[in-house]
């Protein structure tokens, strides 16, 4: 078996196995066992990360094991494939997924109540906007005119994914711009349709907006970020944020705008009745053609494939540019590059993106993509100095001093010389880092970025069907990681004096027969 036919082996064993694990690991629902929620003290419970759901239960399951999610979907298939045993959710968030999924049922008990409240940035606006946040909830909620509501029975009681809508605009902008960071991917309160952003939270906010004059700028973030990003002032407001004692005490917080009952869920038997054929259909369906999703993945794919291109072109030339200053054992430039490489090489992806989004570049209105070429950058600059270390180290001093004994210049050395036989050592390392560069853009989503994989999670959200998305992100990044290599596999072979023909190498020399 050859390596093509061995490369195309494993993708199709893989995508077999995801196959398998969707549909085949995930057995037949059955009734729950449970009654109560002391009988789930000691088992597998999810929570949605940030949440804080676990303290309502932490009496009654002490010894209970709390595994965190990033997205509520996430703990529907955890809880269907046995990895949990029960998951907590608000009840507006279950009501949502009952009509699509229902294999899932909640115990009669309440775990307790949840109480959201809108977190305030900590900029220059957030006095005022903390001020009129208050009012709008004390004059739109049950004491006032009952607006809230109203909008409470909309979106939650009457859910309608197909149905409800948002009212898009009517904003006059007299006061400005507002930053508004909200998950994007959890019905009701933030998704995304064919119009755009919508949900209980974000009507919330274009009515607000609309009220008091301002232009509504929606970010999309994973939950867990919110705070974060209104803490370091990146946003403006964040919303959904639960109340706790200690939330109340170390960030600006509003009233609360909403209440509801805290859920446990658990499985429940059901008869399906629907055939395999007709299941992927309709997951195919809800993916790409209902609300014209693929012009989603499409919009992610290029957003992905920019940073990857910028960063790579960028990292390249900062990365060359480094080596050129250090080459010559310069103390300063190398002690500061070795910092450099210690420090980025030693963090995190995540970590470094989100210092720079929530940090460095924090009281910054750049957007997240920017930052993310920045970071992503960063990251292959450094790779590209030692890559370039390794090749040149490869080449013995006696190159270079033959080259200067020919009379060649410094820079004739280097790049008629050095250079074509250090490629021949660093560029298969450069076609591995460039596809680890291309997985890593992955997780560009944690600063408010769209990218494919962001799609994939909000299209989830939306359809709580995993197969279609999560393989063709998959091929997504398969293709881009073969296009991408195969252009730095064409360079390697130019480089190579072995695959030059034989008027090539002799160019320039006279033959004497």
């Amino acid at each position: 078996m050859n390596k093509t036919t061995k490369k195309y082996a494993s993708v199709a064993l893989m995508l077999l196995m995801t196959f398998v694990m969707i549909f085949g690991a995930v057995p037949a629902a059955y009734a729950s066992e449970y009654k109560t929620i002391e009988e789930l003290n000691g088992k597998k419970i999810g929570v949605q990360t940030g949440c804080l759901y676990e303290t309502h239960i932490a009496d009654e399951c002490p010894d209970a094991e709390i595994q965190y999610f990033t997205m509520p979907q996430d703990m529907i298939l955890a809880l269907n494939s046995n990895k949990i045993d029960a998951y907590l959710i608000e009840e507006v968030g279950y009501y949502a997924t009952a009509a699509v999924h229902p294999e899932l049922a909640t115990l009669e008990e309440s775990a307790g109540l949840c109480e959201a409240a809108v977190i305030i940035g900590n900029n220059d606006k957030q006095e005022r906007l903390l001020r009129e946040i208050n009012e709008f909830i004390a004059k739109h909620n049950s004491e006032g005119d009952g607006m809230l509501d109203k909008m409470f029975k909309y979106w939650v009681e009457d859910f309608d994914a197909e149905k409800s809508r948002t009212e898009q605009g009517g904003f006059t902008g007299e006061n400005g711009e507002l930053i508004i960071a909200c998950e994007g991917g959890y019905e009701p309160f933030s998704y995304v349709n064919d119009e755009g952003d919508c949900g209980y939270d974000v009507d919330f906010m274009y009515r607000f907006c609309r009220e008091y004059g301002y232009t509504p700028n929606i970010q999309r973030v994973a939950f867990e970020s919110i705070a974060p990003g209104a803490e370091s002032g990146k946003y403006d407001i964040g919303l959904n944020i639960i109340l706790s004692d200690e939330r109340d005490a170390n960030a600006c917080l509003s009233e609360v705008y909403y209440t509801c009952d805290i859920f446990m869920v658990v499985p429940n038997e059901v008869d399906e009745g629907v055939g395999f054929i007709a299941k992927m259909k309709d997951n195919f369906n809800n993916t790409f053609i209902k609300e014209s999703r693929w012009k989603l993945f499409a919009s992610g794919a290029g957003i992905t494939l920019m940073i990857t291109l910028s960063s790579i072109l960028l990292g390249t030339s900062i990365g060359f540019a480094v080596f050129m200053l250090c080459r010559k054992g310069n103390k300063i430039a190398n002690g500061i590059t070795n910092g450099a490489l210690w420090l980025i090489q030693g963090m995190p992806t995540v970590l470094l993106l989100m210092i720079l989004y929530y940090i460095i570049f924090g009281s910054t209105r750049l957007s997240g993509t920017v930052v993310a070429i920045v970071g992503f950058t960063l990251i292959f600059a450094c790779s590209m100095y030692e890559m370039l270390s390794v090749g040149f180290g490869a080449i013995g001093n006696g190159q270079y001093e033959a080259a200067t004994a020919l009379g060649y210049s410094d820079r004739q050395s280097f790049f008629k010389i050095l250079l074509p036989q250090a490629a021949k050592h660093f560029l298969p390392i450069y076609k591995s880092e460039v596809v680890t560069l291309i997985k890593e853009t992955s997780v560009a989503g944690y600063i408010a970025i769209q990218d494919l994989t962001k799609i994939s999670d909000l299209v989830r959200a939306r359809t709580y069907q995993a197969f279609f998305a999560l393989i063709f992100t998959a091929i997504i990044y398969f293709v881009i990681s073969g296009a991408l290599t195969r252009i730095v596999g064409m360079v390697e072979k130019k480089v190579d004096p072995k695959s030059r023909p034989k008027d090539k190498i002799l160019e320039g020399i006279e033959e004497i027969e």
